[in-house]
């Protein structure tokens, strides 16, 4: 076990903290049934997810549909959906809340990246974990590097001045192991998310969990 003493965490947010694939789903399998276009079951969008809202559009549109103004009309349409739907079956993982407010009884500072529209992790963050208090809250911003960049990761570190090698960053995907360790930090890949657990050991996850109280292992 590592044993460097952390005092940070960053925390993915979809197949993280939050179970957010049936809104998901249903938000963009609205967008397909009106055009009579294929939709799609919980595992694709497992799948699909992950590398940003746009890149999920596209991802789900048939092959010869993949225009700009198809994706533009698209995207438009799954966002407007997911307004209306993303507090309809989602749910915290069973055991986050517990872990957030052990991280915060033990004075670790907490916050959240995710490759979700920056207001949707905003708003939902708000709403499933009130009483949390993160340093810092962001979503997918435009000009701003996606994961896997280590930007935003290490601009956190700076403005809570703690060294990247003092954050353990936590996520479901290879997407937030390789953000982790580009960013040289403690990466812990979650089982119970998205991505399956081949995905975690191959992208090289420092420590992987089947739940959320072991991550507490490494502050021991």
């Amino acid at each position: 076990m590592d044993k460097r003493r952390f005092k940070g965490f960053i925390f993915d947010l979809d197949g993280t903290l939050l179970d957010t694939i049936e809104d998901i789903k249903d938000s963009m399998n609205q967008v397909l049934e009106r055009r009579s276009f294929p939709t799609y079951d919980t595992e694709f969008y497992k799948e699909a997810v992950g590398q940003g809202t746009e890149k999920l559009v596209i991802d789900s549109l048939p092959e010869d549909k993949r225009d700009e103004k198809t994706v533009k009309e698209c995207l438009f349409e799954l966002k407007e959906n997911y307004s209306k739907n993303w507090a309809n079956k989602t749910k915290p993982y069973k055991g986050i809340p517990e872990l957030l407010r052990e991280l915060q009884k033990r004075d670790m500072i907490i916050n959240i990246l995710s490759n979700k529209d920056d207001r949707f992790t905003k708003d939902m963050v708000k709403y499933f974990f009130p009483n949390f208090k993160f340093a810092f809250v962001y979503g997918s911003r435009d000009g701003i590097p996606k994961k896997p960049s280590p930007v935003v990761p290490l601009e956190i570190a700076k403005k809570t001045e703690i060294p990247p090698e003092n954050y353990v960053f936590v996520g479901d995907s290879s997407f937030d192991m390789e953000t982790g360790k580009n960013a040289k930090m403690f990466t812990v890949g979650v089982s119970w998310g998205f991505k399956t657990l081949e995905s975690l050991i191959e992208s090289g996850a420092d420590l992987i969990v089947e739940k959320p109280s072991q991550i507490l292992a490494i502050l021991k």
